[in-house]
């Protein structure tokens, strides 16, 4: 008598609802332990704990969104943060509070999804910066000795450097640009460098009496406001983000756009690394630049849509058809934007 053939043990794999609510609980337990240092219910070896939890959260969730080898490079950040912890060496953990930076900026705008209207863009960079916000707390939580503007310069330069390079792929590369898109890249490439040396003229070779009314302007404002609005995060960072997302629903090119979205995500991620900066200011100055940078980017969205929309498109039919309404044409806008991408928790590559 032949015994039935016994059926292997089927491996029991994750899926991805399980894979993100245990991410999601390991993000919020880290959270939880930054916020109790920050605010000094706990002790301070909290931070670090909650650090590497971050790191590891940050890692894990870059490697999924990018393509890459998630559980491997999550890993290797949590051996890299612990071995900083335990050995407590200043250059460690400044380094390792550099990389949790860049980190979370090029996390930020990675984390982005199309967006067909503008509330929805407006959505998507209140979720970025929040992801910059708390890269920054995890930074704290290593206890880096930093010199303030050499370590947002290096987030800064990593952080672009990391944007670009999965924006290249994103992108459809450089020939994928056209000549609007070219000079897109361009001009956000100059504003860039206009603004970081015009901030470093100010600081070296400003006269007195200038630097000291800057000063005075920047003192009114944490008096009476709590904080003040970043130049490159509300001219540049944030209107990046919204027309970039913005123009992704409709153009693959608008990747381009959303890489500069780091102007914004770098200076917010590393926010907290100034000793200066508390925790309240610091939220109150991300609000007030995305406040006015949202305005700058609806300004730029109304007139890329002026400028390059269709008039068979904008008016739902033939370019000689009768004009409609303002709804009529903006759904008509809407839904000719019709190019998907992957969810947020998926990977884009």
């Amino acid at each position: 008598m032949t015994r039935p053939a016994v059926p292997p043990p089927r491996r029991v794999s994750m899926g991805l609802r399980e894979r993100v609510l245990l991410w999601s609980a390991a993000f919020v337990i880290g959270l939880a332990c930054l916020l109790l240092a920050a605010f000094g219910l706990r002790p301070t070896e909290l931070g670090g704990v909650g650090a590497i939890t971050i790191v590891t959260a940050y890692v894990y969730a870059l490697a999924a969104r990018t393509g890459g080898r998630p559980i491997i490079y999550g890993l290797l950040a949590l051996v890299i943060g612990v071995t900083v912890l335990v050995t407590d060496k200043d250059q460690l953990r400044t380094g390792a509070a550099v990389m949790l930076s860049a980190i979370s900026a090029v996390l930020a705008v990675m984390s982005t999804t199309p967006a067909v209207r503008f509330m929805r863009a407006a959505r998507e960079c209140v979720i970025a910066a929040a992801i910059a916000a708390i890269g920054s707390l995890g930074a704290i939580g290593f206890a880096p000795v930093v010199t303030v503007s050499r370590f947002q310069y290096a987030v800064l330069g990593l952080a672009l450097l990391g944007v670009f390079v999965l924006v290249y792929r994103l992108g459809a590369g450089l020939h994928g640009l056209g000549r609007r898109g070219v000079a897109v890249v361009a001009t956000g490439a100059l504003l860039l460098v206009a603004t970081l040396l015009y901030a470093e003229l100010i600081r070296r070779y400003a006269t007195p009496g200038l630097v000291t009314s800057l000063r005075d302007g920047v003192q009114w404002c944490r008096d009476h406001l709590g904080g003040y609005a970043r130049p490159i995060e509300a001219l540049l960072g944030i209107p990046a983000l919204v027309w970039g997302t913005h123009m992704r629903a409709r153009r693959r090119q608008g990747w381009w756009v959303c890489a500069f979205g780091v102007a914004a995500t770098a200076p917010i991620a590393s926010t907290f690394a100034n000793p200066e900066v508390s925790v309240v200011e610091g939220g109150l100055s991300m609000v007030y630049s995305l406040l006015v940078g949202l305005v700058i980017g609806y300004v730029v969205i109304r007139l890329d849509l002026l400028l390059t929309g269709s008039p068979g498109a904008a008016r739902g039919g033939a370019a000689d058809a009768p004009r409609p309404g303002r709804r009529a044409a903006r759904e008509a806008e809407d839904a000719a934007a019709v190019r998907p991408e992957p969810r947020r928790t998926e990977a884009l590559l």
